[in-house]
């Protein structure tokens, strides 16, 4: 599944960028506050205008503080997957609980540097792995390949029937880099500039889309 970040679309025709891909599986939205991450992007009313201009089911990244309070709201808006960072949250379980309730998907990331060891467990409440193949917080960075192993180990998970989930990578996936994030098991794959940054982003979607098929590993 290609999910392409609006982050790295014109801010001025999210709509235009969401029709131009209109064969993606997901539209990601980073949203970012300028607390938990250095960034300031957009939040819940653009969300709400977003879901009212595209039949694509929005991809919510909460790269913000306290996703305890904030994230169901997300879901209520209309969004279809609301993902939050461990890092920031107090009650992991509580609040996916509250965004399923709300009706989407829930999801848990977790930065480059965090251990996913410690959370196999929470994980059973959750709908999607976000694995961070960048530090959060901006766009156009490079892939960092050193976080694979927490792909494989979730996918070794989701193999033994451990867990049942999305596995999504976001940051620096683009055609030099998606083989490999499909061959170590995720099965989402954020792309911003590789997407928006080309002539033609729907002719980019399939390309990626493309690549993965051939060389998952799930």
């Amino acid at each position: 599944m290609i999910a392409p970040s609006i982050l790295s679309a014109d801010f001025a025709r999210l709509a235009e960028a969401a029709d131009s891909v209109d064969t993606a599986d997901w539209l990601h939205v980073d949203v970012m506050d300028a607390h938990f991450v250095p960034n300031l992007t957009l939040g819940l009313p653009v969300v709400k205008s977003l879901h009212a201009a595209t039949a694509l089911p929005l991809d919510c990244h909460l790269m913000i503080d306290d996703p305890d309070r904030w994230a169901p709201g997300y879901a209520e808006a209309g969004a279809a997957n609301v993902t939050f960072h461990i890092e920031a949250a107090n009650d992991a379980v509580q609040t996916a609980r509250a965004i399923r309730k709300a009706g989407a998907l829930a999801g848990l990331s977790v930065k480059p540097g965090t251990p996913l060891e410690p959370y196999l467990e929470v994980l059973r409440e959750f709908d999607t792995l976000l694995v961070m193949t960048v530090e959060p917080g901006f766009g156009g960075q490079e892939f960092m390949a050193e976080v694979l192993p927490k792909v494989r180990l979730a996918r070794e998970h989701v193999r033994a029937g451990h867990l049942r989930l999305f596995i999504e990578v976001d940051g620096g996936i683009a055609s030099d880099t998606i083989e490999a994030a499909a061959e170590a098991g995720a099965d989402v794959f954020v792309a911003g500039s590789a997407v928006f940054g080309a002539d033609d982003p729907g002719k980019a979607v399939e390309a990626l889309r493309a690549q993965a098929r051939g060389s998952m590993n799930v």
